[in-house]
């Protein structure tokens, strides 16, 4: 017997949590909903700052459970973004945070999502997505993979 009665639900289910217990594992956290949400905290700073075009391409490659949170709220016509600093970019993951974790180490979360996002997606859409952030952004990025 299924989970959810529908298998595309049960299989997406089944795909998702090992993204979710590999990212506990590498911020040592225990709370599933708190590392859920660095993840899509992390996966919507990115989105934003890509071209319509690459940001679909990445989230072609998500599980759909975290293709559906990853286009959530989105609006292409406003991306990318303009901003081009770290610290900019760090304060998305920290604003997102504010009312639950005010100290969360923002920058070592993106590094955690970053590092999952280029072991579970192909190496040439890590690259291109890579390719397309300023060199500030870049630098977050586990080094084998910039290199």
């Amino acid at each position: 017997m299924t989970m959810t009665g529908l298998d595309i639900f049960d299989t997406t289910i089944q795909t998702t949590i090992p993204w979710v217990n590999d990212l506990c594992n590498k911020l040592g956290w225990e709370s599933k909903h708190q590392v859920f949400q660095a993840l899509r905290a992390t996966l919507h700073a990115l989105r934003d700052r890509l071209t319509v075009a690459e940001a679909a391409h990445l989230g072609a490659q998500l599980p759909i459970l975290l293709g559906g949170f990853y286009y959530e709220n989105w609006r292409p016509g406003a991306t990318p973004t303009k901003e081009r600093h770290k610290e900019a970019f760090l304060q998305h993951i920290r604003d997102y945070f504010r009312n639950t974790d005010p100290e969360i180490d923002a920058e070592r979360v993106v590094r955690a999502v970053f590092q999952l996002l280029a072991e579970r997606i192909t190496r040439g859409e890590i690259d291109d997505v890579i390719n397309m952030l300023p060199p500030a952004l870049r630098e977050l990025w586990p080094e084998e993979v910039r290199a």
